[in-house]
C-alpha cells in the first residue's frame, strides 16, 4: 500500500490559484457540520491528480473533485479529507525540494490546514490508518482502493451521495458569491467577443478574444468553450470556420472561479452586427421562451413546469411564423416542438458547470423520479422544485439540426405539422440560444447574468461597436 502513494505523490504535478482566505475556514466549517448532521458517518473524500497527457512530466490542468471542494475549499492535488462529526482531517504531501525547483516554493501542510480550517493533518502515506468504518462517494471508491489496498465501507455510499446533494442544491453566501464573481467576467469575455467579431475572419479569432478576459481575470473556462457558426451542433468545439456575414455566431463561454464555482452563459449574435429579417424573427421567438421561464421561476415552480412553458411560447412563435401548424399545447403535446428545440431548458449550477452530475441523476432528478422516455423530456438535466439560493441556467433554444429534420421530412408524419416550405425561408437560422444563470430567491429570481443584454437591438449594438 505504502508504494502506491509513494509512486503517485511523486508523480509531476502543479498547486492552481489558491482562494480568497477572507473567512473561508469559517464557510467551510459550516458546511462539514451540516453534512455531520445529515450524514453522522465518518467520511473520506479524495480531490484528484492531473492527468498525463502522454508522458509524467506532461500533465493536463489539475481541476479537483467538485465535492472537495465544497468542503476543502482548495484545489489541492492528491489529497484527501476525512470527516467525522464536523471535523476535519487533511491527508496530502506538502511540496518537495524537488516540486520547487520546478515550480517553486510552496505551502506547508500547516499553512494549508490554517487557511481552510482542518483540525489536523497528515501526509498522504497516513490515509490508510484512517480509513476504518468510514464511507466513500460510489464514483470514488475504487480510486481509494487503488490508493490504499484498503476498501472503505459502500454499504452507505449512495446514503452520503443524497447527503451532499441534499446540501450542495442551494448554495450558501460563499459560494454566491463566486458564481456571481464567475458571471460577471464571463459577461466581460461575452462583451470582448461582440465587440472582436466585426474584424474578426475566423471563430478561433472571437474564442480567443473572449478566453483572453476570463485568464486576465486569474479564472479558466468552466468547460470547453462554444465558439461557432454552426450552432445547429448543439456542443460544437469546433472553431476554425470562417466568418461570414450572413451567419450566425453563437457563443456559450463561461467562466470558472479559482475555487471551482461556475458561470454559464450563451448569446447568439449576427456577424455583420445586424439580424436578417428571419434572424431576428427566430431570435424573438427564442427570447420569449427565455423570459416567459425567468418570469415564472421562484421557490416551490416545478423546473419540469418551466421547461414545459418555454417549449410552449417556443411552439406559439414558431405557430405564428408559419412555420409549425395547429395549436401550441397539441404541438408539444406531441414533441413537434423538440424537432426544434431538442434539450432541457438548462440545468443546475455550482461548483460543476452541470451541477454534481457526476453523481448521475440523483442531483437533477427529485427522489421517485426518473427521466422521461418522450423525445420532448428525455433531455432534461432537472426535474424537481426550485428552492431558495439554488442556481439553475434558463437556456431555450432554436436548432435546425440536419440529422433531425431530414428524416423527419423524409417520412411525412409530420407534414401536417411542419410547413417545410416556409421552413425553408430561415435557412440562415441554423442555431439559436439564449442562456442566463439564474438564482433562485425566497419570493423569485435574480439573474446573475443579467448585466449582459438580450434584446436584439442591445446585442447589434455591442457588435457594431466593434466596427468604431
Amino acid at each position: 500500500m505504502m508504494k502506491k502513494i509513494d509512486d503517485l505523490t511523486a508523480q509531476h504535478s502543479t498547486m492552481t490559484t489558491p482562494l480568497p482566505q477572507t473567512g473561508l475556514s469559517e464557510a467551510l466549517r459550516r458546511r462539514r457540520k451540516s453534512l455531520a448532521k445529515k450524514f453522522p458517518r465518518p467520511v473520506v473524500i479524495w480531490s484528484g491528480q492531473a492527468p498525463s497527457r502522454n508522458f509524467p512530466a506532461n500533465v493536463y490542468p489539475f481541476r479537483a473533485n467538485s465535492h472537495f471542494l465544497y468542503f476543502a475549499g482548495r484545489p489541492l492535488p492528491q489529497a484527501a479529507i476525512h470527516l467525522d462529526q464536523g471535523k476535519m482531517t487533511l491527508f496530502w504531501d506538502e511540496p518537495t525540494p524537488e516540486d520547487a525547483l520546478w515550480h517553486g516554493p510552496g505551502p506547508s501542510i500547516t499553512d494549508i490546514s490554517q487557511a481552510i480550517g482542518a483540525d489536523v493533518a497528515y501526509p498522504l502515506t497516513q490515509l490508510t490508518g484512517h480509513l476504518d468504518d468510514v464511507v466513500c462517494l460510489p464514483t470514488q471508491r475504487s480510486i481509494l482502493q487503488t490508493l490504499t489496498d484498503s476498501v472503505p465501507n459502500d454499504r452507505d455510499g449512495q446514503a452520503l451521495a443524497r447527503a451532499i446533494v441534499q446540501l450542495r442544491l442551494s448554495h450558501d453566501h460563499e459560494g454566491l458569491q463566486h458564481i456571481q464573481a464567475a458571471a460577471e467576467v464571463s459577461v466581460m469575455a461575452h462583451r470582448a467577443g461582440m465587440a472582436a467579431t466585426p474584424t474578426a475572419s475566423t471563430e478561433a479569432e472571437v474564442r480567443a478574444a473572449m478566453e483572453q478576459v476570463i485568464m486576465a481575470h486569474q479564472m479558466t473556462c468552466a468547460y470547453n468553450s462554444i465558439v461557432t457558426v454552426h450552432g445547429e451542433v448543439l456542443h460544437n468545439e469546433q472553431y476554425h470556420h470562417a466568418l461570414h456575414p450572413q451567419a450566425l455566431l453563437l457563443a456559450d463561454v463561461g467562466a470558472e472561479a479559482p475555487g471551482g464555482w461556475a458561470s454559464d452563459i450563451t448569446r447568439t449574435w449576427p456577424v455583420s452586427g445586424k439580424f436578417s429579417p428571419a434572424q431576428r424573427d427566430v431570435y424573438e421567438v427564442v427570447l420569449a421562451a427565455h423570459d416567459d421561464a425567468i418570469a415564472q421561476a421562484r421557490p416551490g415552480v416545478e423546473y419540469k413546469d418551466l421547461h414545459l412553458l418555454a417549449s410552449k411560447t417556443l411552439a406559439t412563435g414558431l405557430v405564428d411564423l408559419g412555420i409549425l401548424k395547429g395549436h401550441p399545447d397539441d404541438l408539444v403535446e406531441r414533441d413537434i416542438h423538440a424537432l426544434f428545440f431538442p434539450h432541457g431548458v438548462g440545468h443546475l449550477l455550482g461548483l460543476d458547470v452541470h451541477d454534481m452530475e457526476d453523481l448521475g441523476d440523483l442531483a437533477g432528478y427529485a427522489p421517485g423520479r426518473t427521466r422521461s422516455n418522450r423525445f420532448g423530456l428525455s433531455f432534461l438535466r432537472l426535474d424537481r422544485p426550485l428552492q431558495p439560493n439554488m442556481v439553475v441556467t434558463i437556456e431555450p433554444g432554436f436548432y435546425q439540426v440536419p440529422g433531425i429534420l431530414e428524416p423527419a421530412r423524409a417520412s411525412g408524419q409530420y407534414d401536417d405539422a411542419i410547413n417545410w416550405d416556409r421552413l425553408a425561408q430561415f435557412q440562415t437560422v441554423r442555431g439559436i440560444r439564449i442562456e442566463d444563470d439564474v438564482q433562485i430567491t425566497a419570493e423569485g429570481c435574480h439573474v446573475l447574468t443579467g448585466a449582459l443584454p438580450t434584446a436584439p437591438d442591445d446585442v447589434e449594438a455591442l457588435v457594431l461597436a466593434g466596427t468604431g
